[in-house]
């Protein structure tokens, strides 16, 4: 098996090395596991490119701006028949990668997705980004009835080939949920597994409020041109 790990990031030199170091490579390759990592890079005017490629994964720069769009990016450039996702500021456990690989394969899944919130450190969201997600969180389950407790999570383990079977529309940050609201919407074997979510390294680029809204918006919209 072959496995594509995606990280998006811009200015990120403060974890991204933790976060690459914390992939179990080890673990992974005994498991038969052959592993790539890609980092999509907004332009980081930091050293981000450079740690990253020092710790041996391939950078590639997209300048096109979004999170959606640093996933589509990512998606085409990936070799692995699984891909797994998670952010460039070390709050996701990527430790966890090869369990998640072995519950997809032993219970047969498509898609699985991640719970930040039930073993989260606390320091780790601040109150209206908690009120945020769980309101998308319920606007999510209530529009298109996706069993979910934590919508926005940006940790996901799926089979390349769904991508096939799927319509991906968001180029920011409601890519997120879109791409659970698909896997569930169109019937895939899917799961949501509880992580251990930690306090980001380096400086907050969402805007909780603004971003939120948007998310909002685009679940309303999308749930409009569903119908």
């Amino acid at each position: 098996m072959k496995l594509t790990i995606i990280i998006p990031t811009i200015n990120e030199e403060k974890a991204i090395g933790k976060v690459i170091k914390e992939i179990p490579l080890e673990t992974l390759k005994k498991n038969n596991c052959d592993t790539e990592i890609l980092i999509i890079d907004g332009a980081s005017t930091d050293n981000t490119q450079d740690i990253a490629r020092a710790h041996g994964a391939k950078v590639i720069t997209e300048t096109r701006k979004g999170y959606g769009r640093a996933y589509k990016t990512g998606f085409k450039q990936a070799t692995g028949d699984i891909i797994a996702t998670a952010d460039g500021d070390y709050t996701y456990p990527m430790k966890i990668i090869p369990d998640l690989i072995e519950t997809l394969e032993k219970e047969n899944l498509d898609f699985i997705t991640t719970n930040r919130f039930k073993y989260c450190d606390k320091k780790s969201f601040r109150t209206l980004h908690i009120i945020g997600n769980h309101t998308l969180t319920i606007a999510t389950r209530l529009l298109f009835h996706a069993k979910l407790k934590d919508s926005q999570s940006g940790m996901w383990v799926f089979r390349k080939k769904i991508l096939k079977n799927i319509t991906l529309t968001s180029d920011g940050m409601p890519f997120s949920e879109e791409i659970k609201i698909e896997a569930y919407r169109k019937g895939l074997k899917c799961k949501e597994i509880p992580i251990k979510y930690r306090t980001r390294i380096g400086e907050v680029k969402l805007n909780s409020f603004k971003d939120g809204i948007k998310n909002l918006l685009f679940l309303i919209t999308k749930k409009v041109k569903a119908n």
